[in-house]
């Protein structure tokens, strides 16, 4: 994957959206069109990509483990971090706000395209959740893949136990201080 341009895709984001209280929806805000380069063009960036917004892993170790890092990962030269997953905005807008998330964007990729694009889009039927992420990250270096990992064992057959051993924000803090 190293070297390989990223899909030039559209993401649908909701922007605005507001609540009174944790029960009700957030809502008022509006949608808007993203493109992969208002994400990526002219920027060195990490993208970690991940099953699901609210499950285990990813609430557990993997997005808090980024927000916390996002400081150290920036001062070795990282200008955003990014946080995809095949949810629709509403649910990773809910999903950062609930795990108090500010240094690390979140990315919906509601129907997949850009997922499907890089090769990681795989079934998760088994769990009931239909067409998710394998877990996956990046530097993407202007559009770029500078650098990749992802889990081992990708499959669409829910054979695995949902590996969490490359992606991890420690994985990246290693790379970028050797290559500093």
């Amino acid at each position: 994957m190293e070297g390989f341009k990223i899909p030039q895709v559209t993401f649908r984001i909701r922007e605005g959206d507001t609540s009174d209280n944790e029960i009700a929806c957030a809502i008022g805000g509006k949608w808007t069109n993203k493109s992969t380069d208002d994400f990526f063009k002219n920027k060195r960036v990490i993208l970690f990509s991940l099953p699901g917004a609210f499950t285990p892993t990813c609430s557990s170790q993997q997005l808090p483990g980024f927000e916390q890092n996002a400081n150290e990962l920036k001062k070795l030269g990282i200008d955003e971090i990014y946080c995809c997953s095949v949810n629709d905005s509403y649910v990773m807008n809910a999903w950062a706000k609930k795990m108090n998330i500010s240094n690390v964007k979140v990315i919906p990729d509601g129907s997949g395209l850009f997922t499907k694009y890089m090769g990681m889009l795989i079934s998760k039927d088994h769990d009931g959740f239909g067409q998710r992420s394998w877990r996956y990250m990046a530097i993407i270096n202007d559009g770029i893949v500078e650098k990749w990992w992802q889990e081992p064992g990708i499959n669409n057959s829910g054979s695995d136990d949902d590996p969490y051993i490359e992606t991890t924000p420690e994985n990246t803090l290693k790379y970028l201080s050797a290559s500093k």
